[in-house]
């Protein structure tokens, strides 16, 4: 239930922001706006909330979330608009204003589902850690 509400806090999230970035700078139609917000509600859920922030933090997080919304709002602008300065700032105001909204979500996401629920795991393999130093010659060189 409470991925659930996660995923409409998200999509809501995700609308209004389009809705400012697309339709209220360009001219965008419904179906765009409600496409746009379906995938990225989609695909950061899992990306960004399933998978990276039990392992990589909040900060990180949003900007891994900034960088995915930027590349789908750009990849699947150039598709859908024919105006290069609609793709390029909606883009960049999407982005922007997706990142601003995932700082909340994920603080909602830490406070209120519990630890043992999230998958969490240490940034890296600690069996893979390793300390590499210079070899030391155990008889030194005579000249």
């Amino acid at each position: 239930m409470k991925n659930l509400t996660i995923l409409l806090i998200k999509f809501v999230a995700s609308l209004v922001v389009f809705w400012i970035s697309l339709d209220l700078f360009f001219e965008a139609t419904i179906v765009d706006i409600v496409s746009f917000a379906l995938l990225i509600t989609i695909v950061s859920y899992f990306v960004g909330d399933r998978i990276l922030l039990p392992r990589v933090g909040k900060l990180n997080t949003v900007v891994t979330d900034f960088f995915l919304t930027y590349l789908i709002v750009w990849i699947f602008g150039g598709i859908l608009f024919e105006s290069y300065l609609q793709v390029a700032w909606g883009s960049i105001i999407s982005a922007a204003l997706i990142a601003g909204s995932e700082v909340f979500v994920h603080s909602y996401i830490l406070k209120n589902i519990p630890s043992e629920t999230r998958k969490t795991s240490p940034a890296f393999n600690q069996r893979l850690a390793y300390e590499f130093s210079e070899e030391i010659d155990p008889e030194p060189e005579k000249e």
